[in-house]
């Protein structure tokens, strides 16, 4: 059915219409009309401390989310929630301090208002943060963990803002550090954030968050000029990174009791195919006979390959140089192992 788009003249908007539309101002959550509430990044306010068994928060701002009603934009002065309650005896207990939107229509509450809210918890052996009614409108602010009297009682209470959560506009690059917000999937390909712990700006590929340089494994083709080699018990891994315009890939070729060399000159395929643009692509490989002999030489790409080649050195001559095979340098068996890394431009 239609609806009435903002700031047109002689429209009037209920509440409900303006806060569904504010949706578009803020990030998206993956739901129709949905967003993801929060602080902004950067912003001090609406940060909790304790004074003596006094809880007290900061002047701030912050958007709030209800499933069919939109963004409520809340803004509050220096306010306490009041004073912690007693500590137990014998457990430990958390606290939580949430920012709340009463808003009757939804709540059923009589209210229409913003506040911040101390929620006292249970003291347990495994404490948790309480949980808000299922009808209040809130987003959490901290925690307070309320020690045993044994262990200090409220004067040893201490704050965490780990259940703090941000939010940003619409393609912003969301900071996040806490658990839960690193699990969660992103919700368009290209999406932007910074994953604080790692240290790195992280970007959505459709299944998972990926940061330029991250590794990915693959499983190379063996094959052969002649004859393709058989792995059966050995083992091949490798593994390839995408660093701006350049991709890194390295691995090792482990044969096996029961691998066979095949015949002829040995390749191994590539992640993603070579730039053609007339340049030859060198890296360095080493094909290890174990507990004998190392020779070591290059893994070369053609122009626009998608193979990469060995040559390495059989001896001390400047001709003692061959590609390597079931036979060359030495015959393929489970002792012999070949490493490679190599750096090239790839086609796109």
């Amino acid at each position: 059915m239609p609806s009435d788009p903002l700031w047109l003249p002689s429209i009037s908007y209920d509440e409900t219409e303006l806060r569904r539309m504010d949706s578009a101002l803020v990030m998206a959550d993956g739901t129709a009309l949905g967003s993801r509430p929060g602080t902004r990044p950067g912003d001090p306010g609406l940060a909790v401390s304790l004074a003596g068994t006094t809880v007290n928060v900061t002047g701030g701002a912050a958007t709030l989310h209800r499933s069919g009603q939109g963004v409520y934009r809340a803004q509050l002065a220096a306010s306490s929630p009041g004073a912690l309650a007693a500590a137990n005896g014998t457990y430990t207990r958390i606290d939580l301090v949430y920012l709340r939107v009463w808003d009757t229509a939804v709540d059923s509450s009589g209210l229409r208002r913003a506040d911040t809210v101390l929620l006292t918890g249970t003291p347990s052996a495994s404490p948790a943060a309480p949980v808000p009614g299922a009808t209040e409108i809130y987003i959490p602010l901290a925690t307070i963990t309320v020690p045993n009297t044994a262990g200090g009682g409220t004067g040893s209470a201490t704050v965490s803002a780990t259940v703090r959560q941000v939010t940003v506009a619409p393609g912003g690059i969301l900071p996040v550090s806490s658990a839960a917000d690193i699990a969660i999937s992103g919700v368009h390909v290209g999406q932007a954030r910074y994953n604080s712990v790692r240290g790195v700006p992280e970007y959505w590929n459709g299944t998972a968050w990926r940061a330029q340089g991250d590794y990915t494994a693959y499983t190379p083709a063996w094959t052969a000029s002649t004859t393709n080699p058989v792995l059966n018990n050995g083992t091949l891994a490798a593994r390839w990174a995408r660093i701006g315009g350049q991709i890194n890939c390295r691995g090792t070729l482990q044969l096996g009791s029961l691998s066979n060399g095949g015949t002829g000159t040995w390749f191994l395929s590539l992640p993603v195919a070579a730039a053609s643009v007339g340049i030859y692509e060198i890296g360095s490989c080493d094909y290890t006979v174990l507990a004998s002999n190392n020779f070591l030489g290059a893994v070369e790409i053609d122009p626009g390959g998608v193979l990469m080649v060995f040559p390495v050195k059989t001896g001390s001559t400047a001709s003692s140089t061959a590609n390597v095979s079931n036979t060359l340098p030495v015959g393929a068996s489970s002792a012999t192992r070949l490493s490679w890394n190599i750096t090239y431009e790839p086609v796109s």
